[in-house]
């Protein structure tokens, strides 16, 4: 009687799943894997069906043995059916994915490529536009004959000069950090390497730069963006890590460019102060070139990044 009453549970549970699975069939727009399956369920079914028969003999075990046996084999020839298709259908949702990684990353090209170019326009008006204004603005206030005013007058000047000067300085660093004007001329070693010298002449910090780049020129996207993300990680650097020593290794490896970046700062719990530190946006550079990114720190145990771009 038990064996009887799990075979009635069986047929009922089976019956369940045909009748869920083929309601959801217009779902799946009939597809045929998701018909092959409910087949599979019905047929399934029906054998349980059949072996409850037999047990309250209803029909003799010596008819059903044939019967069972087809709808096996229509059952299995279902399943693999079911099973080609499935695999098909995972095709193309990896096809589909690798088109919105690719797609994700056309657009963040677009997305930094428009930056970059708008910097560039941004930083030639600057140049080219106040530039001239303020140099005449000092030409003029240095060509007042500064003999015939009174001494408060001559002072007033000599501020006036002093504020031009400062001026001029500062509209070309801002011009400059738009867009290095050293990065389009000489290239990515060179714009590093200057910046690098900037920075150690205003901070007690020890940096080494290696490279095998020499005068070797890349797209504008890869020159760039390596610019960007190592002024990035070296700002990081003297703002939070508390550092002495920074190591920037850039190796070209024939079919990829490699930045290797560490310093013997405090380091930091990446999860909490991730997005904090400028990470998230260095993450979308790479991704924009199909590059590689690998994080690596910890509290008091520095910081280290290695970055590589298909070339």
């Amino acid at each position: 009687m038990e064996i009887q009453i799990a075979l009635i549970i069986s047929v009922v549970a089976q019956f369940v799943a045909f009748f869920i699975t083929i309601s959801l069939i217009p779902k799946t727009k009939f597809n045929i894997a998701w018909i092959s399956i409910s087949i599979g369920f019905l047929l399934m079914a029906i054998r349980r069906l059949l072996e409850v028969l037999v047990s309250f003999k209803e029909i003799e075990s010596n008819n059903l043995t044939n019967i069972n046996s087809w709808i096996a084999v229509i059952i299995s020839l279902a399943m693999l059916i079911a099973s080609i298709y499935i695999r098909k259908i995972f095709e193309v949702l990896n096809r589909i994915h690798q088109l919105r990684k690719e797609s994700e990353a056309k657009l963040l090209t677009a997305i930094i490529t428009t930056e970059e170019r708008e910097r560039r326009n941004f930083s030639k008006e600057i140049h080219d536009g106040l530039g001239p204004v303020l140099s005449s603005a000092k030409m003029t206030v240095s060509a007042i004959n500064k003999t015939n005013v009174s001494e408060q007058n001559i002072q007033l000047l000599n501020k006036v000069e002093n504020l031009v000067d400062n001026a001029i300085v500062t509209t070309r660093e801002i011009s400059n950090k738009l867009t290095p004007h050293i990065l389009e001329r000489y290239g990515l070693k060179k714009a590093i390497d200057t910046f690098v010298r900037n920075i150690v002449s205003q901070e007690t910090i020890e940096m080494n730069i290696s490279t095998n780049l020499g005068n070797k020129r890349y797209g504008n996207n890869i020159e760039a963006i390596l610019y960007r993300i190592c002024c990035e990680l070296i700002n990081n650097t003297l703002k939070y890590a508390n550092a002495k020593n920074v190591s920037v290794l850039l190796t070209d490896n024939t079919d990829s460019i490699e930045l290797k970046y560490d310093d013997d700062g405090i380091g930091f719990d990446i999860s909490n102060i991730e997005d904090g530190m400028g990470l998230t946006n260095i993450k979308s550079r790479v991704k924009s070139l199909n590059g590689t990114i690998e994080i690596i720190t910890s509290p008091n145990n520095g910081f280290y990044t290695c970055i590589k771009f298909p070339i």
